[in-house]
């Protein structure tokens, strides 16, 4: 497949089953309005909303021709069914999306199958159970108090520096054992690598170099880290993999530093674009934030139904490791197929009315279909307990502290086509 450029809405050429476009948005053949959808639903300048492209490849079914002659998987149905098969594989996902990088992510269990996946997975797994995480909501909610009562204070912020970014890095560099002074250069470093995991025909030659840079920035950053801890070790998840590699655990620097990676990625970007998106999601529907202003025990459900709604993760992949048939379509060995998260959440066949936005939907007692955005199967989001923890104490917060917010522009949004988030979000706050 050709490149496809998508910095500042330029296109650079890029075919869907024969259809080239070309950088000024002409075509060599006239495409059809489902690879328009097809191109549209990564373009930059439809970050904003590219929920019309996806009900549109939906409607077209639940497999369409997409890139490097993929299938792109639109439907709820079809794509729990290949998330949870383990003969679908997500190893191949960087040489899928990142074939041509001249610098190499280091290796993470995310990219991982059994036996390899279950033996790193293990190591990070007991810092992230349901127990643990719960010992960690009194600091939670106290940060989140602390941040809430500064932007109240304020009256007119951007809402990402003052609460989405710096709760979730707080909490993951906390556990990590980052010191305090390090914390917003892991921020800019981990923002180069979000970008990064974008496919690398969507990049632009200075976004490539971005990646690069953070990612050799992170290894040293991070290397020198696991360095000191292996002579001085403390009470944080650094030690403790160092000491799972010391103990024989085969857990080699390559793979330590791999699963920092992820861990410092996947655990504050996805966040931040998940509080982002719930407090955009309310003020944009007064009724449900009215409704979680009455019923603050709605916060928790609330974070499933952000996560529905306007997941901050909008893709993954998977490549068969058998002939598998799905709905009636076989892939053979080796296809791959790239899912739309966020498609399969809006999936009106799943999910009765899935354009609202419902903040009870996952309430007790509803049988609401199970959303997408964790995943499911083996890789399941590892970091789920303390996302859910974050998000649901920034929105009790927020219900208790908040009476209005106003948005005071429309936000913008980075290009980032995998981890979709706002670049701002400038917001003025009232107390209650």
């Amino acid at each position: 497949m050709a490149r496809l450029g998508l910095g500042a809405g330029e296109f650079r050429p890029f075919s869907v089953r024969g259809v080239a476009v070309i950088s000024d948005h002409s075509v060599a053949a006239a495409p059809s309005p489902v690879q328009i959808a097809v191109l549209e639903s990564v373009a930059p300048h439809m970050r904003h909303n590219p929920y019309g492209s996806y009900e549109t490849l939906r409607v077209a079914g639940p497999f369409v021709p997409g890139p490097h002659d993929t299938h792109l998987v639109t439907r709820h149905s079809e794509a729990q069914a290949i998330m949870q098969d383990p003969r679908w594989s997500h190893a191949e996902e960087p040489d899928l999306l990142h074939g041509d990088s001249d610098v190499e992510l280091p290796g993470s269990f995310l990219w991982m199958e059994p036996p390899e996946h279950t033996r790193l997975r293990g190591l990070v797994s007991k810092a992230f159970t349901a127990r643990t995480v719960s010992g960690m909501r009194d600091y939670a909610e106290r940060l989140v108090g602390e941040l809430l009562d500064k932007a109240l204070a304020q009256g007119e912020v951007d809402l990402l520096d003052a609460l989405a970014y710096p709760l979730p890095l707080s909490m993951i560099c906390d556990l990590l054992g980052v010191p305090a002074e390090a914390h917003e250069h892991v921020r800019s470093m981990s923002t180069g690598i979000a970008r990064g995991l974008d496919p690398d025909v969507l990049l632009s030659p200075e976004e490539l170099a971005a990646r690069t840079t953070a990612v050799n920035d992170f290894l040293e950053f991070f290397g020198d880290l696991v360095d000191q801890r292996r002579k001085a070790p403390r009470p944080d998840l650094i030690t403790a993999l160092v000491q799972a590699e010391d103990a024989g655990a085969r857990l080699t620097r390559t793979e330590l530093l791999g699963t920092l990676l992820i861990l410092v990625v996947a655990g504050h970007e996805t966040t931040v674009n998940l509080i982002g998106n719930g407090v955009l999601a309310l003020i944009r529907n007064p009724e449900e934030f009215a409704r979680l202003g009455a019923f603050p025990e709605l916060s928790e459900p609330a974070v499933d139904e952000v996560l529905r709604y306007d997941a901050p993760v909008h893709l993954t992949t998977r490549t068969a490791h058998a002939d598998i048939t799905v709905s009636g379509r076989t892939f053979a060995e080796g296809e791959a197929v790239i899912v739309l998260l966020a498609s399969a959440n809006r999936d009106p066949l799943a999910f009765p009315d899935a354009d609202r936005f419902d903040i009870a939907r996952y309430a007790r007692g509803s049988r609401a279909e199970r959303h997408l955005s964790f995943g499911l199967g083996l890789h399941y989001c590892l970091g789920a307990p303390l996302a859910r923890l974050e998000m649901s104490a920034a929105l009790r917060a927020i219900a208790g502290r908040v009476r209005s917010m106003t948005l005071l522009e429309e936000p913008p949004y980075r290009p980032n086509v995998v981890v979709r988030g706002m670049s701002q979000l400038r917001v003025r706050l009232e107390p209650r």
